[in-house]
């Protein structure tokens, strides 16, 4: 069984926007906390953002703060990357993740991961 399947990526030019969709088996839903990463080619896989235990609290990695959010939809089992004003150095496989705690950054805290989707920012 697929515990998680992630959809949206996409050619975009810079200032569009993009949504990113990752959709949980039930138990991975009601267990995990779901997050992002990615990873451009040559560079070492980036923090994006992620849930808290707390529900309104979101994680939000440095880089994308104040342009990406993260939401979720529990009766869809799916957590959503809004990606707001798109860079050219926003390009890279996007990844949706499931941890079970340890720090949010750390990817090695993920223990599933989807398939990655590719997000391509034109100048």
């Amino acid at each position: 069984q697929v515990q998680l399947a992630e959809s949206g990526g996409g050619l975009v030019q810079a200032g569009d926007s993009l949504r990113l969709s990752c959709t949980a088996s039930e138990a991975t839903f009601s267990s995990y906390l779901l997050g992002w990463f990615r990873q451009a080619p040559g560079k070492e896989r980036e923090f994006v953002a992620t849930f808290s235990w707390d529900p309104s609290v979101t994680f939000i990695g440095d880089s994308v703060r104040g342009r990406f959010t993260i939401s979720r939809d529990s009766a869809k089992r799916t957590a959503y990357l809004q990606m707001n004003s798109l860079k050219p150095e926003d390009t890279a496989v996007y990844y949706c993740a499931a941890r079970l705690g340890g720090y949010y950054s750390d990817a090695h805290s993920y223990s599933i991961w989807a398939q990655g989707t590719q997000v391509t920012v034109s100048s």
